[in-house]
């Protein structure tokens, strides 16, 4: 397990290999990352592991005795808990060529051949690395925006009077583009949407805007 000075924004890599010395290995390789990696030697021990915590993403060798990897990586799509975490599958130069389009048909992100260049590895961790936290930012706006709107709502509802039909559309409005993002931050999960992040500042403004004392004449 990797060492960073700074544990509370670190993400979480899982590496899956029968294998201790594979094990080891690539933590080395992920260890400049500075994130926190955590290990599992069976299919059966990932699946608990994503159970108890959520991880940027899998590295997951394919030849495991047991349950292999396409196996596993066919359950973490089966479970609505795990089903969004990015896979790459690993595995030897000398396999099947039909490997790689197996993987990529149960939903694997990526597919590396052993022995895995260490560069080319962390240049791929890292990029869903930096998706995950992208989307671990907009899912905590996401929900500052809720709670201010929860409690414009509360405020408004306990006024002496009535909000205005200005103010009620603001906020249908608002709740229905809240709506809106969330659905995208489930549906991005792994991968980049371009237009999160504005659709979510413009909310911001939207609900600024209502919380703003009126103007003085």
């Amino acid at each position: 397990m990797t060492d960073s000075p700074a544990p509370d924004d670190r993400s979480s890599i899982l590496v899956v290999d029968d294998m201790e010395e594979s094990l080891v290995a690539l933590e080395a390789v992920l260890g400049p990352l500075g994130q926190r990696v955590v290990s599992a030697r069976s299919g059966e021990e990932a699946l608990k592991a994503m159970l108890r915590e959520q991880f940027a993403v899998v590295l997951l060798d394919v030849l495991m005795p047991g349950m292999d990897g396409f196996e596993t990586a066919e359950n973490i799509k089966r479970l609505d808990q795990t089903k969004d975490v990015p896979v790459i599958l690993l595995t030897g130069t000398d396999v099947d060529t039909d490997y790689a389009y197996r993987g990529y048909a149960l939903g694997a992100a990526d597919f590396l051949a052993k022995p895995v260049d260490p560069w080319v590895l962390r240049t791929k961790v890292n990029v869903f690395l930096e998706l995950h936290r992208a989307n671990r930012q907009l899912a905590r706006q996401a929900e500052q925006l809720r709670q201010l709107l929860i409690a414009d709502q509360t405020v408004a509802s306990g006024a002496a009077a009535p909000a205005d039909a200005s103010t009620s559309e603001q906020l249908a409005e608002i709740t229905v583009r809240l709506i809106r993002i969330e659905s995208l931050l489930r549906e991005s999960e792994g991968t980049a949407h371009p237009d999160l992040a504005d659709r979510i500042a413009d909310l911001e403004r939207l609900v600024r805007s209502l919380t703003l004392p009126p103007p003085v004449d």
